[in-house]
């Protein structure tokens, strides 16, 4: 519920400013700044160094990765059908494949399964921040460029430039060589950004004229994100019958809406934002009732 008021809040400020017209336009341009050079690497160092690495944390691994893939796949076919371009393409990709697994996912495992569980909700975590790191910034610099092909040369340049991805890497490094603690309230605090000034960033972009003529991609993507994704980690789950904690855990976080940096992303390699603040405004509302429902789901089958 804390949570709820809290995405609420954030991005209708962020509305309000917008129509007030007392905030630059391109302020959230500077915002997402803050959160791409120092916010986010700031979460790798807080989580990466704490993972416990071991065989059975594999499938949360595997999970995470599925997602992205299978919303590459999908979007792919859908967007030839539906004759999209490879901007749009491009933004669903990067609002299906990605899940908010901490600032949505973290406190309502917590509240369903017990704060015990969260260390498998941060393998995903970790996970699916390296997959967006990388295979999320594959997708949005083919979405961006206007021929849609780049050179395996730019993409590398842009991918070992990208803050993020060197907070992952540095903090999987140095984490090996150094004691870290003495950093760590540093981190919590940085970390603690993310989501309030990335659900403002959201609110100053948001426009909902012409959102009906959007209805096709929105309501396709949060298919993917909310039904279909968990659908096919539960599938996955049976057939290779993996443990009741680490299967539950990594159902309910392929469950979770669409992560909230997939919009600064999109902002930053010039995709369609408009889309994408949409299906993460709107797959957070439904999300919160879709995740109740995966959780009765998942009791009853594990």
């Amino acid at each position: 519920m804390i949570n709820f008021v809290l995405i609420a809040v954030c991005i209708i400020a962020g509305m309000i400013f917008k129509s007030t017209k007392t905030i630059h336009p391109d302020a959230h341009k500077g915002i997402n700044t803050w959160v791409l050079y120092l916010a986010l690497p700031a979460v790798s160092f807080k989580y990466l160094p704490k993972v416990q690495w071991s065989l059975e944390m594999l499938f949360p691994i595997l999970s995470t990765v599925l997602i992205a893939v299978g919303s590459w796949i999908l979007v792919l076919f859908y967007s030839r059908i539906k004759n999209y371009s490879r901007r749009s393409r491009s933004t669903m990709e990067l609002a299906s494949g990605y899940s908010n697994t901490s600032f949505i996912g973290f406190p309502l495992i917590a509240a369903f399964y017990g704060e015990q569980y969260l260390s498998i909700a941060i393998i995903c975590d970790q996970t699916m921040f390296l997959m967006l790191s990388t295979m999320g910034i594959i997708t949005a610099l083919k979405g961006g460029s206007k021929s849609g092909k780049i050179s395996s040369r730019f993409i590398l340049k842009r991918l070992f430039t990208f803050p993020p991805f060197l907070g992952c890497i540095s903090a999987l490094i140095l984490s090996q060589f150094f004691n870290l603690d003495f950093a760590e309230p540093l981190f919590d605090k940085l970390a603690a950004t993310v989501a309030p000034l990335a659900l403002f960033s959201v609110g100053l972009q948001l426009k909902f004229n012409g959102w009906r003529k959007l209805i096709p991609q929105i309501s396709t993507s949060m298919l993917y994100k909310l039904i279909l994704a968990p659908l096919c980690v539960l599938v996955l789950a049976l057939v290779f019958d993996i443990k009741e904690d680490i299967a539950k855990i990594s159902i309910f976080e392929a469950a979770m809406p669409t992560v909230i940096t997939s919009s600064i992303i999109a902002e930053q390699f010039r995709l369609n934002t408009k889309l994408i603040n949409l299906i993460i405004g709107i797959s957070i509302l439904v999300g919160f009732v879709t995740t109740g429902i995966w959780f009765e789901i998942i009791e009853f089958l594990f």
